[in-house]
């Protein structure tokens, strides 16, 4: 408990801001980092496309011809950059993004049942006014629920789904991964850290009767809605023969339908984990934040890859992943 205690101290001084704060930060900044990085095109070139798309742009680069002036008279920050973008994992890499997803669930429920050390070292640095104004023991349990049927549904995908492949991602992409899917399992109940700490667990949690509003009636229906669609847009892509344009009526209209479902599944548990008097869980929000951007790029290097390898009328017409706004 004082090791826990004394890490988390520790990351939070340096900012000097509580645990909430903290975890919001650094949703947005790891979104503002990504952003940053797609935009230049010698760092989006290099850092940012991923498996079938990274092997098309590898080898339109290889087709070009070859400057007479090439690595030997390159600067050394390309040098640097190209020595970083080689960093690499195979892309099969991203069933661990599930393992820990789902790990990380598991882990949090034991917490949250028995006042764990881990959950503790958190919550008693979240501000007074926070934990009195805390989301629900339902809201908490209903969001944690979600969660770990997301991550267990995309586990499944990427163990059943997924064809074995040589392609490989940047390094980092692999980190935010990670990252990503640890702190998420601490977004979706800490808003709800106050009544956690003072709620005794009892049969009457588990009674659906005492979860039912309105919030969840819509929150939840959207929910399994968007992870239907979301896996059958996956289990369509696989049945595809490799590089074939996808014509299923998800794709009619949209470059990245699954990305599009990804997005309503953050919104409906943001919605679903919103504090009494408020639209939103502010802390989910700035998950869904990370999401937005960091899939809204990938969509639009899709787009690209589509348009290299098919042509313009592949991309005409559609968004690549909201519709009517992106």
């Amino acid at each position: 408990m004082d090791f826990i205690a004394r890490v988390v101290d520790n990351a939070l001084s340096m900012s000097n801001m509580d645990a909430v704060d903290a975890l919001r930060a650094f949703f947005i900044f790891a979104a503002c980092t990504i952003l940053s990085v797609s935009l230049p095109n010698s760092l989006r070139s290099r850092f940012i496309p991923y498996g079938a798309r990274a092997t098309s742009t590898a080898t339109v680069e290889a087709e070009k011809p070859v400057s007479p002036t090439s690595p030997r008279s390159a600067s050394p920050v390309t040098r640097a950059l190209d020595y970083v973008a080689t960093l690499r994992v195979p892309h099969s890499y991203f069933t661990q993004f599930y393992v820990v997803s789902v790990l990380s669930s598991i882990f949090w429920a034991v917490q949250l049942l028995w006042h764990g050390a881990a959950f503790q070292a958190i919550a008693t640095r979240v501000r007074p006014e926070r934990l009195h104004h805390a989301i629900s023991i339902n809201q908490v349990m209903l969001c944690w629920g979600l969660m770990l049927i997301q991550g267990l549904r995309r586990l499944y995908e990427c163990l059943s789904l997924s064809k074995p492949s040589t392609s490989r991602m940047w390094f980092v992409h692999w980190l935010a991964g990670i990252a990503f899917y640890l702190t998420v399992a601490v977004a979706i109940w800490i808003e709800g850290a106050g009544t956690v700490l003072s709620h005794t667990l009892s049969l009457d949690d588990f009674s659906l009767a005492t979860r039912f509003s309105g919030r969840t009636l819509v929150c939840i229906p959207i929910f399994i809605l968007a992870s239907g669609i979301q896996h059958d847009c996956h289990h369509y892509l696989y049945s595809l023969k490799r590089y074939t344009l996808p014509t299923h009526p998800m794709f009619s209209k949209l470059v990245c339908p699954h990305y599009t479902a990804e997005c309503m599944i953050y919104l409906s548990i943001a919605v679903l984990a919103a504090p009494q008097g408020e639209i939103v869980n502010k802390t989910v929000l700035s998950a869904l934040t990370f999401v937005v951007i960091n899939l809204g790029i990938t969509a639009s290097t899709t787009r690209e890859w589509y348009r290299q390898k098919f042509g313009e009328e592949a991309v005409r017409g559609k968004w690549n992943m909201i519709p009517i706004v992106y």
